[in-house]
């Protein structure tokens, strides 16, 4: 009779059990979706793969009730996001913060759109179309290949967002190991401390000296302590007088501006000088650079927003087809039609693939996949290096991008010493994720100038070597032509060919504030950010 009773007891717990985990929010069951990968090692931090549907009565385990709901196009929403690219998943995360209710859907089975990262099989499909991979190029598991290839300044907006939202307890990092400049036929490196760059060999020694004592004072700023100010008021003073009481020469601030900080054009010089990216990313990590590349490449960033998004409500619908907005007599948006149904909304957000008739054409980018067997020379064997390229070298107006698996290089080009457009190489390797072992991933881009992307990408191509395979791409680049405040579709610009997040973000956080009206707070403690631990 006992065992009997007990025997009913434990049957009783064991159902419970199994009505709990049915409504346990998906979130904390991560599961591959689109990629191929074998299980990582405990000491790796693990890949966040959302769910195809989270709908807001599982979100969280206090909000648990009874699975029986209504469809999740019965509801009507605050806002729709199409597409999941990394600017639709930040904004999907910051309006669920604050508590609206928020639809995701994209018309792809996998997250990331345009800023997704491809493994090995996914990259040969898009761009060979039929086969396989050689083997010796290895495992299709071992790749997360970015398609829109950029890195993170150290303390730019994009990590200041990261660390206000939280989602970098999602995510790990590791830091870029520096940066080069190909100069009179050979690549030197960026100095970013005071002892490179009194050995630089780019600057005289009188040069040299004044440059060390600008990097130091760089080095020890703090906003927050005024005896490293050393009596000068960055909120007034302007770059280009900050840079003249240390005396450096014409191409020294052109180099420190354009090759360094990354400043696409010379109004920095104008602007307080207290808002120069370089200043507040260099030296942030032990990296001999300003900038961070997230493991198992960029692709993550999207699924962590999108789990954010999911922690505070969101619902997400993947692989639906034909997304029609719906206006109404107005002119305003209604809601979103798929396969026959419609969910109701007041305002949607979506990438310019979505809505053609509200977008132009700005441009056009070029780029190259290369898959390597080696490093880029002459760069001291590093598994992440930027290079830059002045523009005098190449004969180009625009941004060539070069982007490697296990290096990065960066090609900035200059028109009569002055900085026009940036070009960029960057590189990282299988201490990333992001290939298999001995392998490289090597990017070239470019502003289009032609119609012919073979020469325009050929310079960047040469100064890689030997490939294992080359892919070749090119992609429109739009930007909305509406007004949101008369109809209510807040529509994303296409990523640029810059090799930073700087502008994407800027564009996000422009939208968020025209949807809600408020600002994102970014005065955040960076010391939530963190580098991976090998780098610290």
């Amino acid at each position: 009779m006992d065992t009997r009773c007990a025997r009913a007891r434990r049957r009783r717990v064991f159902l419970r059990k199994a009505t709990w985990s049915a409504r346990r929010p998906h979130f904390l069951l991560p599961r591959p979706l689109e990629r191929e990968r074998e299980a990582t090692p405990s000491f790796l931090p693990q890949p966040f793969h959302p769910p195809k549907l989270i709908h807001p009565s599982i979100a969280l385990p206090s909000y648990s009730r009874s699975i029986d709901r209504p469809p999740a196009m019965d509801v009507e929403y605050d806002v729709i996001v199409l597409g999941t690219g990394l600017k639709e998943c930040i904004l999907s995360g910051l309006l669920s913060v604050d508590r609206l209710k928020v639809l995701h859907m994209d018309r792809n089975d996998y997250y990331g759109g345009d800023s997704t990262s491809l493994n090995l099989n996914q990259l040969w499909k898009r761009f060979k179309g039929e086969g396989t991979p050689p083997a010796q190029i290895g495992a299709s598991r071992d790749y997360n290949v970015d398609m829109i290839p950029k890195f993170m300044m150290a303390n730019g907006t994009l990590v200041r967002v990261l660390i206000h939202t939280g989602v970098t307890k999602y995510l790990s990092f590791k830091a870029v190991d520096g940066s080069y400049v190909f100069n009179k036929g050979k690549i030197h490196k960026v100095p970013s401390t005071d002892m490179e760059a009194l050995k630089s060999p780019l600057m005289g020694l009188f040069e040299k000296r004044r440059a060390g004592k600008f990097f130091l004072f760089v080095q020890d700023y703090k906003e927050n302590d005024p005896s490293t100010h050393k009596g000068y008021d960055l909120n007034k003073m302007t770059t280009k007088e900050l840079i003249s009481k240390y005396g450096l020469d014409d191409n020294t601030i052109d180099f420190i501006g354009h090759a360094v900080a990354l400043h696409k054009e010379d109004n920095y010089l104008t602007e307080p000088a207290i808002d120069t990216l370089y200043a507040e990313s260099v030296g942030r990590f032990q990296g001999g650079s300003p900038y961070i590349y997230p493991l198992y490449g960029l692709g993550e960033l999207p699924q962590g927003f999108a789990r954010l998004s999911a922690v505070y409500g969101g619902t997400y619908m993947l692989n639906k087809p034909e997304c029609k907005i719906e206006f109404n007599d107005e002119g305003k948006v209604c809601g979103v039609t798929s396969e026959g149904e419609t969910a109701k909304c007041k305002k949607v957000v979506c990438d310019p693939s979505y809505i053609p008739d509200k977008v132009r054409k700005v441009g056009k980018v070029f780029r190259a996949i290369a898959i390597m067997s080696h490093p880029i020379p002459n760069t001291a064997d590093s598994h992440s290096v930027q290079i830059i390229i002045p523009q005098k070298q190449l004969g180009r107006k625009s941004d060539m991008q070069i982007t490697l698996g296990l290096l990065v290089i960066s090609i900035i080009v200059t028109k009569e010493c002055s900085l026009v457009h940036a070009r960029y190489v960057f590189c990282c390797s299988y201490s990333h994720n992001v290939a298999s072992k001995g392998k490289f991933i090597a990017f070239v881009s470019a502003q289009a100038e032609s119609e012919n992307p073979a020469v325009e990408l050929k310079p960047g191509i040469d100064l890689l070597g030997p490939v294992d395979e080359l892919f070749i791409d090119t992609y429109d680049r739009f930007e909305p032509t509406n007004d949101p405040s008369s109809d209510n579709c807040f529509i994303s610009t296409s990523y640029d060919a810059t090799t930073h997040f700087e502008s994407t973000v800027m564009d996000v956080l422009s939208i968020y504030t025209k949807i809600t009206g408020k600002t994102v707070d970014l005065s955040v403690d960076l010391s939530a950010a963190s580098a991976a631990e090998d780098d610290l």
